[in-house]
């Protein structure tokens, strides 16, 4: 795994100028291959987990069907689970779906859904390319992968790296529980400002969710 060895200990450092030509190159793929396809876009994430059947994935589906109506291309990590139903909502509604895949040790094949789709080798080229071409994160229920990515938007929206950019999660009986430790544990004891906890969106009605995207990108535009 390409990952594996560029974050190894044992790496042989005289291996490194292959490693940045390879960086480079799939950097520049994903950049041509997005600014050529995507438009504006949303970014959403989600376990790779439940399948057609399961309530979330026919939220997940909405939310695809939602975005490709309001305009939008839907990028996802490419995999089954949500990442599937957001593609499958926006592929059957005529929209733009993405999907970024990854190197993984127990390989996970791109679900069918998509128009578009790149297969990564390296984890951060791979994120940079979701907020490069996102006006917006929506993060669906999800694992370790999916706070990953919840949480690195959030740092970058509150350093400033990032703006106007809505990190909005859809279930809110499923972020309960991390949105009060939030509050309690991070706001609450001066982890983070007391206005930190605006950055994050948490509600179960998706076209509020769009709603609020779209009024976002308007802004990120000037147009508001």
């Amino acid at each position: 795994m390409t990952d594996e060895e560029l974050l190894s200990v044992m790496a042989d450092p005289a291996d490194d100028p292959a490693r940045m030509e390879r960086i480079s190159a799939e950097i520049e793929t994903g950049f041509k291959l997005l600014s050529n396809r995507v438009g504006k876009a949303v970014a959403v994430f989600g376990s790779a987990r439940p399948g057609e059947d399961d309530p979330r994935y026919r939220t997940a589906r909405t939310l695809g069907t939602r975005c490709a109506a309001a305009g939008f291309a839907v990028i996802t990590g490419g995999g089954p689970g949500l990442m599937e139903g957001a593609n499958r909502g926006a592929a059957e509604s005529g929209g733009t779906s993405v999907g970024l895949g990854i190197e993984l040790p127990r390989e996970q094949s791109l679900n069918p859904y998509l128009n578009v789709s790149m297969n990564f080798r390296y984890f951060f080229a791979r994120k940079l390319m979701f907020i490069r071409y996102a006006s917006a994160f929506v993060v669906l229920p999800g694992g370790f992968g999916t706070l990953d990515e919840l949480f690195e938007a959030l740092t970058l929206v509150q350093t400033g790296k990032i703006h106007e950019f809505p990190v909005i999660m859809i279930g809110t009986e499923h972020w309960t529980g991390l949105m009060s430790w939030i509050t309690e544990q991070l706001r609450d004891q001066g982890f983070i400002a007391p206005d930190d906890i605006r950055l994050l969106r948490s509600t179960d009605d998706i076209d509020e969710a769009v709603d609020l995207i779209q009024q976002c990108h308007l802004r990120q535009h000037g147009r508001l």
